[in-house]
C-alpha cells in the first residue's frame, strides 16, 4: 500500500510507537491519533497531527474517529503490560478495542488495518521463531489477549476482504517509555545508587528494537507486503541480558551498585525468558535492522537518563 495521501488513524497515537509512526507519517498523509491519554501523553502527539481523545472501548468514540473516508488504520491502542494487576481487565478491553474497530471499519467500507501484536504470542518458542512456528501457546493474559486479536484480523482477512498488517514485536524501546527494564532501572538507581534489584536471576535474555527503526519496519511492511493477513516478526539477530542491560544502564550513569537479584528464571509470572525470533520473513522484502539489542539498550538509557535525571 502506497503511504502517501491517505487519511490515517493512529489508535494509541500518544504512545511511544504510535507517537513516533504519527510523526513518520504526517508529512505524506492526514495523520488522525485517537488516544483516550489513559497511558500516552498529549504531548507526544507530533504537531501537524489531528488529535482526539477517544476510547476505544467506547462504540461512539469508535463510530467518531472512523469514518469512511480512511484509507488506512494502525490499530495500537492496548494494555501492554506483560504483568498488569488486572488480566482480566486487559483480556477483556485489549480485544473489546480491536473488535469495536475492526466491526466499525467494515460498517464503513474501510478494509485496510495495521495491528501491533507482540511475540508473546509464541510463548516459550525454539529460537529464533519463524512467524509460521506453531502451535502458539502463550503463557501470559496479555499474550492470550494477542492471540485472540490475531484471530479476530485473520477472521475479517479471510471473510471480510480486509487487507491486515500484523507485527510482532520484540522489545521495543525509546525516549519517554516508562515501565520496562530500562527505564525501571533509572529511576531504582536515582533513588538508590549503591543497590540495584533485578528480577529474576539476570539471565533473561530478548532482542531489543529501537522505536525508530520499529516504525521504519513497520511503514516498509505496509508498504510492501499486499496478501490479505501480512504477519510479520519486528526484531534483530541479536539479544542481550537482563544483567547486561544493568550494566548498560549503571555504565551510563556511571555508576558501580550492587545487583540484588529476586532470584529464579524469570522476573514475573508469565514472563518468557528467553525470547530471540526469527526475522528471515522480514528481511527477504528487503528490511533487516542495523542495530544491535546492546546499542539499542544504550541509546534507550541515554535518552532516558536525560529525561529522569
Amino acid at each position: 500500500m502506497n503511504l502517501s495521501g491517505k487519511r490515517i488513524i493512529v489508535t494509541g497515537g500518544a504512545g511511544l510507537v504510535g507517537s513516533h509512526l504519527a510523526r513518520s507519517l504526517r508529512a505524506d498523509n492526514d495523520v488522525v491519533v485517537a488516544d483516550d491519554l489513559s497511558k500516552g501523553t498529549r504531548d507526544r502527539v507530533p504537531d501537524g497531527v489531528e488529535f482526539v481523545q477517544a476510547d476505544m472501548t467506547d462504540l461512539q468514540d469508535v463510530a467518531d474517529v472512523i469514518t469512511a473516508d480512511v484509507d488506512l488504520v494502525f490499530h495500537l491502542a492496548a494494555y501492554t503490560d506483560t504483568n498488569y494487576a488486572e488480566p482480566r481487565k486487559l483480556f477483556e478491553e485489549n480485544t473489546e478495542m480491536t473488535y469495536n474497530v475492526l466491526e466499525r471499519m467494515d460498517e464503513v467500507g474501510v478494509d485496510n488495518i495495521a495491528f501491533t501484536s507482540s511475540s508473546t504470542v509464541y510463548g516459550e518458542a525454539p529460537r529464533p521463531t519463524p512467524e509460521d512456528y506453531a502451535p502458539l501457546e502463550p503463557i501470559s493474559v496479555y499474550g492470550a489477549s494477542k492471540l485472540a486479536d490475531e484471530g479476530l484480523l485473520s477472521t475479517y482477512a479471510h471473510s471480510k476482504d480486509f487487507t491486515v498488517w500484523c507485527f510482532r514485536f520484540a522489545n521495543i524501546v525509546g525516549p519517554n517509555q516508562r515501565g520496562n527494564v530500562i527505564p525501571d532501572f533509572i529511576e531504582k538507581l536515582l533513588d538508590d545508587p549503591e543497590t540495584l534489584e533485578i528480577l529474576g536471576d539476570g539471565r533473561q535474555e530478548k532482542s531489543y528494537l529501537h522505536v525508530t527503526e520499529c516504525v521504519d519496519a513497520i511503514c516498509h511492511v505496509v508498504a510492501n507486503a499486499d496478501r490479505a493477513m501480512n504477519s510479520y516478526n519486528l526484531g534483530t539477530r541479536t539479544t542481550t541480558s537482563v544483567t547486561r542491560i544493568a550494566d548498560i544502564v549503571t555504565d551510563v550513569m556511571d555508576l558501580d551498585p550492587e545487583y540484588e537479584y529476586t532470584g529464579g528464571d524469570r522476573g514475573w509470572e508469565g514472563d518468557v525468558p528467553r525470547m530471540r525470533l526469527s526475522v528471515e520473513k522480514l528481511s527477504g522484502l528487503g528490511w533487516e535492522a542495523e542495530l544491535s539489542s546492546d546499542y539499542v539498550v544504550r541509546r534507550a538509557a541515554e535518552e532516558l537518563y536525560a529525561e529522569l535525571e
